[in-house]
């Protein structure tokens, strides 16, 4: 059963006529997913923000940022953050709330990435500006009155995807070193098949729906929508061992549930403490709607809790 006040925001959109997010051009799409997260959210916190521009390495044009940092003395935890929308929708704009509220809530130097997005920036666009968010705040912390030693990375949706793969690339590479992982409801097989019976159960939505997962893997893998490796589906790693602790949070309501689940499951059997919380009452996307939502506050709250515990250095 639906929570009662997530109830109520799924019959006002309904009755408002609200189409499937697939329904719409990319374009067209972005602006109803802008509108979408703000009517739900909670006011701004109170937190210093900054915008900033980086060099991508490796593609013409520079990559932005929106630094967040929290009131009080640093050096503070550092928390680089993905935004979701399935790799096609999302920005730091329609991001702002979330963002604010987890820098204030964590007490974490918040880093916010707004990576290229398909179908105009296919995979691995987006992999590629994730990690040169991640190494470029890594070497920057200092000057972002951040501790490097206390660095995290975290998203949502296809941003907890993104946020996955960070991890197993600096695993992969040596470096940086992360503290923790905090993935919201991500897409750990992105396409891929598997055990997973939540797609066909929830395949309606209430809110995410298998037509519109189908629309964003098009567009970001190409026509056959599936990752082709770990960096688009990090269940697809061979082994999950020697990561980061990590806090995945579920909604019961979602297509993505059962792969969620599943990739918890083999980072415990692979020795990385994880903890998994499935809310029951909610469906994808509730990250946003605490503003409306008692619960989806809640979840706001033990992510904020689970990143501003990081101790000195990565937990044992």
């Amino acid at each position: 059963m639906l929570d009662k006040q997530l109830a109520a925001l799924v019959a006002q959109s309904q009755a408002a006529g609200v189409p499937d997010l697939c329904d719409l051009p990319p374009a067209a799409c972005r602006g109803l997913y802008r509108q979408i997260l703000a009517a739900a959210d909670v006011p701004p916190a109170d937190v210093a923000v900054a915008d900033r521009r980086i060099e991508r390495p490796d593609a013409d044009g520079t990559l932005g940022l929106r630094i967040y940092t929290p009131r009080g003395q640093g050096p503070h935890p550092l928390v680089v953050y993905y935004h979701g929308g399935g790799f096609v929708l999302g920005d730091l704009d329609g991001y702002d709330r979330v963002c604010r509220r987890l820098c204030e809530d964590s007490a974490a130097v918040i880093v916010s990435v707004d990576y290229r997005l398909a179908p105009e920036h296919p995979f691995p666009a987006a992999v590629d500006d994730a990690w040169t968010a991640l190494a470029w705040a890594a070497q920057h912390a200092g000057e972002l009155g951040a501790d490097a030693n206390r660095l995290a990375v975290a998203g949502d949706s296809a941003g907890g995807t993104l946020a996955a793969a960070m991890t197993l690339l600096a695993r992969e590479r040596g470096a940086p070193r992360i503290a923790r992982q905090a993935l919201v409801y991500p897409a750990t097989a992105a396409g891929r098949d598997g055990p997973y019976d939540s797609r066909s159960t929830y395949a309606a939505g209430p809110t995410l729906t298998a037509r519109s997962m189908d629309y964003f893997t098009r567009h970001y893998f190409g026509p056959s929508g599936r990752a082709p490796d770990l960096r688009g589906a990090p269940i697809l790693a061979e082994s999950l061992a020697d990561l980061p602790p990590a806090l995945l949070l579920v909604a019961r309501h979602d297509p993505l549930r059962d792969e969620v689940i599943a990739y918890g499951t083999r980072l415990l059997e692979a020795g990385t403490p994880a903890i998994v919380v499935e809310y029951h009452g909610l469906a994808h996307g509730f990250i946003s709607m605490a503003g409306s939502v008692d619960a989806a506050r809640l979840a706001q709250q033990q992510l904020g809790q689970f990143l501003r515990a990081m101790a000195s250095t990565r937990d044992k």
